[in-house]
C-alpha cells in the first residue's frame, strides 16, 4: 500500500513541475521573450467607439521618423524600425534591447475616412485615431408613437 502512495505522490510532483515550466514559458512569451520573428511586436490595443477607432501601440525607443502608417478602407498598417546605436567612445558590455524591424496590419471594424486620421507618439506610445466613414457610423433610430 505504501508503494502505491509513493507512486501517486511522485506523479503529483511531476505534474506540478510540468505546470511550473508551462507558467514560465507563458510568462516569457508575455514579456516578449521569444526569439525575433516569433513574438508579436509591438503590442497593441484597438478600441472601437461610435464615431472613431483608436489604436495604441507600445513603441519604446522608436522615433517619429522611423514609423510608417498607411490606411485603406478597412485596413490599418504600421511599420518601422528601432535602431540601437552604441554611444561614441563606448563598447558593448551587455545588450538586451536590440534593433527591431516590424510590420503589422489590422482589419478595422468598418470603413474609415483616410483624410481624418491622426497619429501621435508620446512617451513611447503611438496613438492612432481614425474617424469612421459616415456610412459606417451607427444611426440612431427614433420610434414613432
Amino acid at each position: 500500500m505504501l508503494t502505491r502512495w509513493n507512486d501517486f505522490d511522485r506523479s503529483l510532483a511531476m505534474m506540478d513541475e510540468f505546470r511550473r515550466r508551462m507558467n514560465t514559458l507563458f510568462n516569457d512569451y508575455d514579456r516578449g521573450g521569444l526569439p525575433p520573428g516569433r513574438a508579436t511586436w509591438p503590442k497593441v490595443n484597438l478600441y472601437d467607439g461610435d464615431s472613431q477607432v483608436v489604436l495604441e501601440a507600445e513603441l519604446p525607443g522608436v522615433t517619429r521618423d522611423d514609423i510608417d502608417i498607411t490606411v485603406t478602407q478597412d485596413v490599418l498598417a504600421i511599420s518601422g524600425r528601432r535602431s540601437v546605436d552604441v554611444p561614441e567612445g563606448y563598447s558593448v558590455h551587455r545588450r538586451e534591447r536590440g534593433a527591431v524591424q516590424f510590420a503589422r496590419s489590422f482589419s478595422l471594424p468598418g470603413k474609415v475616412d483616410p483624410e481624418k486620421v491622426g497619429a501621435e507618439l508620446t512617451d513611447g506610445v503611438l496613438t492612432i485615431t481614425l474617424e469612421k466613414a459616415p456610412e459606417a457610423q451607427p444611426k440612431k433610430i427614433t420610434l414613432k408613437a
